[in-house]
This record gives C-alpha cells, sequence and structure tokens, in this order.
C-alpha cells in the first residue's frame, strides 16, 4: 500500500487521510509492532501540550525514541505559550528547530492556525473537535481481532465528543458501520457526521441515536469515552444522570455480537461509563488499545518523517 504520500503531510483530522493510507498506516504499525521493520530517523518531535496526557504524551515519545529520534517536550507552563506568546509566533519560531509537532489543545482552530503558519508537519495529538491518533490505534485493535475492517459495525455509546468524531470519520474510510448513542442535546457535530456520510457513500452505515440498546444490537465493537472531558470536570456531577443509560454494562454487551469486544481510550471512570467487570472482563481490549497507539503512532512518524 502507498504510503508515500504521507511525507511532510500534517493530521490535523481523520478526514485528512484516505482509506488507502488508513490501511497503510494500519499494515505499517502491525509490520512495526511484529519488529520486521527497522527504522533510524534522526529527527527531533515536539510536544506542545496545553491538556493533561498519559498515554498521549508516553506513546509519542517513545515511539520517537525507537524510531532513533529526539523529543522535546514543550509544557506550556515552561515556554512562553504559558506567557500568552501568540500561536503564530510559536509556529513560525518552533518550525526553524524541530522536524515535526504534535500539538494538544483545546480548540481545533489554534491547531489549524499553528499549521498554517509552520512549515514543518503538524499533529493533532487531541483538541475538542478530534482525536485522530488515538483512532488508527482503535481500528488496529479492531483488525487485530477481527482480520478485517470493511462490513463490521462499531457502537460508540456516551457524549458526542472529540472520540465520537473521529470514530465517525475513521470508520467510514474503512468501510465500517458505525454508530453513535448519544442523548439528543450531546449528539455529534452535525457537520462530521455530514462529512462522514459523504465518505460512507454507499460501503458503509453511518447512524446517529439517542437510544443506546438499538445502537449496541449485534455490534462488533462497544466503545466508550468519559462522560465530562477535559476541561468540563466542574460538569460532570450534572451529567451522570443524563448519562446514566449509555454506560457500557453487562446488559448492554449482552445485546451486541457474541465476539464483540469493548474499547475506550482511557483514562476510564469505573462504575460511570463502564462498569469494572466489562473493563476487566474478557471481551475488553483495552489494553491492546493503549499499546496500539505506540505502534499506529510510530507508523505515523515514519511516513510523515519519510523514514519508512
Amino acid at each position: 500500500m502507498d504510503i508515500a504520500s504521507l511525507k511532510d503531510r500534517d493530521l490535523l483530522s481523520m478526514a485528512d487521510l484516505s482509506s488507502e493510507e488508513v490501511l497503510g498506516l494500519l499494515h505499517l504499525a502491525r509490520e512495526m509492532k511484529a519488529d520486521r521493520v527497522q527504522l533510524r530517523a534522526s529527527k527531533v518531535l515536539g510536544l506542545l501540550f496545553q491538556k493533561a496526557s498519559t498515554r498521549t504524551r508516553v506513546s509519542f515519545s517513545v515511539a520517537m525514541y525507537q524510531l532513533g529520534g529526539q523529543v522535546l517536550d514543550l509544557n506550556a507552563s515552561m515556554t512562553q505559550v504559558g506567557r500568552g506568546e501568540p500561536t503564530i509566533d510559536t509556529a513560525r519560531v518552533l518550525d526553524r528547530y524541530l522536524d515535526v509537532v504534535a500539538i494538544r489543545t483545546f480548540e481545533q482552530q489554534e491547531l489549524e492556525t499553528f499549521a498554517h503558519y509552520a512549515k514543518i508537519p503538524v499533529i493533532n495529538a487531541l483538541t475538542d473537535l478530534e482525536h485522530p491518533c488515538q483512532v488508527l490505534a482503535d481500528l488496529m485493535t479492531v483488525q487485530e481481532q477481527f482480520g478485517s475492517l470493511a462490513g463490521l459495525t462499531l457502537t460508540y455509546v456516551g457524549d458526542g465528543n472529540n472520540m465520537a468524531h473521529s470514530l465517525l470519520l475513521g470508520c467510514a474510510l474503512v468501510g465500517m458501520n458505525v454508530r453513535i448513542a448519544a442523548p439528543a442535546a450531546y449528539q455529534p457535530n452535525a457537520e462530521v457526521v455530514d462529512r462522514a456520510r459523504q465518505i460512507a457513500a454507499d460501503r458503509s452505515e453511518v447512524v446517529i441515536t439517542p437510544d443506546p440498546q438499538a445502537a449496541a444490537k449485534n455490534a462488533h465493537v462497544l466503545y466508550t469515552d468519559v462522560w465530562a472531558s477535559m476541561g468540563q470536570e466542574d460538569l460532570a456531577a450534572t451529567r451522570i444522570p443524563i448519562f446514566q443509560p449509555y454506560q457500557i454494562n453487562e446488559e448492554l454487551l449482552s445485546i451486541a455480537d457474541a465476539d464483540a469486544i469493548v474499547l475506550h481510550c482511557l483514562p476510564a471512570h469505573r462504575g460511570e461509563e463502564i462498569t469494572e467487570a466489562v473493563l476487566e472482563g474478557s471481551q475488553s481490549r483495552v489494553w491492546d488499545e493503549a499499546e496500539n497507539r505506540l505502534h499506529a503512532q510510530k507508523a505515523l512518524l515514519a511516513c510523515i518523517l519519510g523514514a519508512a
């Protein structure tokens, strides 16, 4: 599969990728996970994170080190970003020092502004709108379980947030059916839904519903995320009664396909969006999913840096 087209490219959204590029990245990630590809890329990755991170920060760092590169953790509190330096100035300066930058921030527009002013590749390491790198790891995990992706059904239950948005686009790109079950006032962005339906065309189904049971029926993958995303923690208590019917528990899992797997991007709030029994149960693939962040992002970095 041709992934040379990714060299020097930005990844700001799942929609920036073609179906062939997604599948090519997943293939390379599997080869890297099996130690069948050895690369040396003497480059420098900058991590510009304005939100907390465990998996994204560590997996990007380890991936870059394993590629033979270096990582600079540009913590906002220790740079001029924390003192209000404009994004356009930061972008033009870091462009002259780094080879690639991964950004975790709030507004998608800030990410896009940075990418506009920087010549180096920019990777979306999470914004309030999307989390594309997580979805690459998710698709890799599903592929490991089922062998192929086309025709499978992934059901996401909970808040129609950045994870829902990237899952909509990612599943559509690989021919998977995707169902989002969310309360009426918390459904995903309509423009993202429309874009996913355009990508899916006649190949797969995109369903948005307030009914978690209908969405879970015969699904191959059940997926959830926290009910209050980063920056919304003060809303958590008021959201719990609204989202309680959207918990992934044994009852909801029993409606899905008998061989269904459960995914969660983590961190998980046990007893809220997912029960302890399901998270730690035999159908959970959450820890494989977390590991695959490393392999998927290493493949992405290798392609962007022209080392693949």
